[in-house]
């Protein structure tokens, strides 16, 4: 249990950089307590203590604001950052190492009972207010942007953006030294509707420069026509 807890406080040092001491994590970090406390619940749930099990998570949900349900299930070196909001479903299914920012739901879809919210992959970044919903995976090495809503399954090494996500493939997570790093810069996403409209302004552009270079080119033709319609005159009458 002590090994365990250490690990938890070392998990919110290596994301935090905000973080400052022990005590600091231990008394005033409510993703780092929504953890701890699923835990415990957790550990009831599989007794089949249920009633005890979502008792612990209630009582969390009020201290912290963030709901993780007790039949979740969660690997090790799971950080939850700030966490208002955070919503994890009973049949979620989350690996090692993955980061959650506040507002995100790991929901489910129906009324239907069984597997009905998603598993999550190792090394795994959710941004804020993203939503994931249903009975899919998101492979390892997986970052979804800000508000996006994730539907199916996402392949490793992807990254996820809009409304609904829209997969953009780029390289996963770093090593470095044979250690895994959780790349936190979920900021820097490729954004494939600005890409489109960019690529449209250029062709438009281009398209601009085209219809000038043809109305010159008419200007230039209309005089010469101007000017040999005038050698053709005889006296004051044109002939055709």
């Amino acid at each position: 249990m002590l090994a365990a807890l250490k690990r938890e406080i070392q998990v919110v040092f290596e994301r935090d950089p905000a973080a400052r001491s022990v005590l600091e994590v231990l008394f005033c970090y409510p993703g780092f307590h929504a953890v701890i406390h699923h835990r415990a619940a957790h550990f009831f749930y599989r007794k089949r203590l249920f009633f005890l099990a979502r008792l612990i998570s209630h009582i969390s949900r009020h201290l912290t604001g963030i709901e993780i349900h007790p039949g979740a299930q969660i690997g090790q070196g799971f950080f939850i950052d700030h966490g208002h909001g955070v919503v994890i479903g009973e049949t979620a299914e989350v690996g090692d190492n993955v980061t959650i920012y506040q507002g995100v739901t790991l929901g489910g879809t129906g009324k239907q009972k069984g597997k009905r919210h998603p598993t999550v992959g190792n090394n795994v970044v959710i941004s804020a207010g993203a939503k994931v919903l249903g009975s899919f995976t998101v492979g390892d090495n997986v970052k979804i942007g800000a508000g996006s809503v994730v539907l199916k399954s996402v392949p490793p090494n992807c990254t996820v953006v809009g409304v609904p996500g829209r997969i953009v493939v780029r390289d996963g997570a770093r090593v470095a030294d044979g250690k895994v790093t959780v790349d936190l810069e979920h900021h820097m996403l490729p954004d494939p509707i600005a890409d489109t409209l960019t690529a449209m302004q250029a062709k438009i552009d281009e398209l601009e420069k085209c219809l000038q270079k043809i109305e010159r080119e008419a200007v230039a033709d209309a005089d010469i026509q101007y000017i040999k319609r005038q050698k053709r005159k005889t006296g004051n009458v044109e002939t055709a």
